[in-house]
């Protein structure tokens, strides 16, 4: 096998076969392919694409390049995937759902990227919470409470995290055929046996529209598909918070209100989470009205809450988080709201500049090696056309000074705006199957 070849092949709109790509994959994972070579494949693969075959053969190298965890439960293994959003928490109230419904969920998350919030950083925010953890002790968790929500450890595709520090710094990020391979190859390593997509179109996700979501969500499913997991795909609207917070304690505070029972303190993101959970469970044979019902009073009947407190426990958390989670998660030092300064409908939210403005308060990561602040960001954010009046707020701030408080406050007034009653878009747009 020869690097330079198969990259000529891609330049030359040819695909590699499927032992070519393998190669390339252990090849970026063992250092026989050099970083020159890892950027000119990305760049040939962004202007020029690959074939489905080509996608899912870059996928199972990328994921090979690894270690493929393996199960013996008594029960299915299966996850869910999201492409990012702004208030979205959907992870930490699925996972323990599912397992409340005899399900075993080794949930491999990331932190957050760009204005988008990231799982394990929200995870993080619950005092003594320790995302790190060997195969030994995930399985250990996934024995007795059958979830656990941890990071991706250095045997994980390694080949993606190469070829990903790559794509970042050579302007290669934005291609369907790597986005895929590089969320594929990580959440396959899992070893599942089902998958379930969310993903997010408008303003707050990262596909702006409706077709570019379309691409994605049919990539995914295709290559994860002829990769031998049966997924299948909900993309869902993002034209505002999935959740009424942004902020990672916030995000984690409101998810405890729903495992508590109050459905009412996030409807949207409770009817997300069992649409997702209820697809997932479809997709391993059960009737998706039934599993439907048992989601919903798994969550109701405070079951998932049960898992979520006994998973938060075994990773080193509170040991009494489903009794005492408010006084556990940490506060901002100044609390104040935003008011509308005229009346109509909230037309429009910007969920990107609401996402950043929670990252400029500390909430999130310009650079890698930036320290979260886990008690900042917005709460009660006004829902998307909703009537308002003048001096109605509009969100509460939660900031670690006065200053960043006033900047918060100047950015949510650019991001939501005031007119018209709008036409909204359902949770759920489109299923992909």
């Amino acid at each position: 096998m020869d690097a330079r070849a198969i990259i000529a092949k891609v330049r030359r709109e040819q695909t590699p076969t499927d032992d070519e790509l393998i190669w390339f994959s252990n090849g970026l994972a063992t250092g026989a392919v050099s970083d020159a070579q890892a950027g000119a494949f990305a760049m040939a693969v962004c202007l020029n694409g690959l074939s489905d075959a080509g996608r899912i053969a870059l996928t199972r190298g990328m994921r090979d390049s690894g270690k493929v965890l393996d199960w013996s439960f008594d029960g299915p293994v299966l996850d869910k995937h999201s492409t990012g959003g702004v208030g979205d928490p959907v992870s930490l109230l699925l996972a323990p759902a599912l397992a409340a419904c005899g399900v075993y969920v080794p949930m491999i998350s990331g932190r957050g990227l760009g204005h988008t919030g990231g799982t394990l950083d929200k995870l993080e925010a619950i005092p003594g919470v320790t995302t790190n953890v060997t195969n030994l002790r995930l399985r250990q968790i996934l024995r007795k409470t059958g979830c656990a929500i941890v990071g991706a450890s250095d045997r994980i595709a390694p080949a993606d995290r190469r070829l990903y520090a790559i794509r970042d710094v050579t302007g290669t990020v934005e291609s369907i055929d790597l986005i895929t391979a590089s969320i594929l190859s990580k959440k396959l390593s899992a070893g599942l046996e089902g998958l379930v997509l969310d993903v997010k179109v408008g303003s707050g996700a990262f596909m702006k529209s409706q077709a570019e979501a379309v691409a994605l969500a049919r990539a995914l499913v295709d290559v994860a598909n002829g990769a031998g997991c049966p997924t299948a795909a909900l993309i869902t609207d993002m034209n505002e918070p999935l959740a009424p917070a942004l902020g990672n304690a916030l995000e984690v505070g409101v998810c405890m209100e729903v495992l508590s029972g109050d459905k009412a303190a996030a409807p949207r993101l409770h009817d997300l989470t069992v649409a997702l959970g209820a697809r997932l469970l479809a997709l391993h044979g059960r009737d998706e009205g039934e599993a439907t019902e048992k989601l919903t009073d798994a969550i109701a009947s405070g079951r998932a809450m049960t898992h979520f407190a006994q998973m938060i426990a075994l990773m080193d958390g509170p040991p009494d988080m489903a009794d005492d989670w408010r006084t556990h998660l940490p506060k901002a030092k100044v609390v104040g709201e935003v008011v509308a300064t005229k009346a109509g409908h909230i037309s429009a939210i910007d969920g990107e500049a609401l996402g950043l403005a929670v990252v400029d308060m500390g909430g999130g990561r310009r650079v890698e090696t930036d320290r979260i602040d886990p008690s900042v960001g917005l709460s009660d954010v006004v829902r998307l056309g909703a009537k308002i009046e003048v001096n109605q707020p509009l969100c509460t701030i939660h900031a670690a000074s006065d200053a960043a408080a006033e900047a918060a406050a100047q950015a949510v007034l650019a991001a939501i705006s005031i007119g018209d009653a709008p036409d909204i878009q359902p949770l759920i747009r489109e299923r992909i199957s």
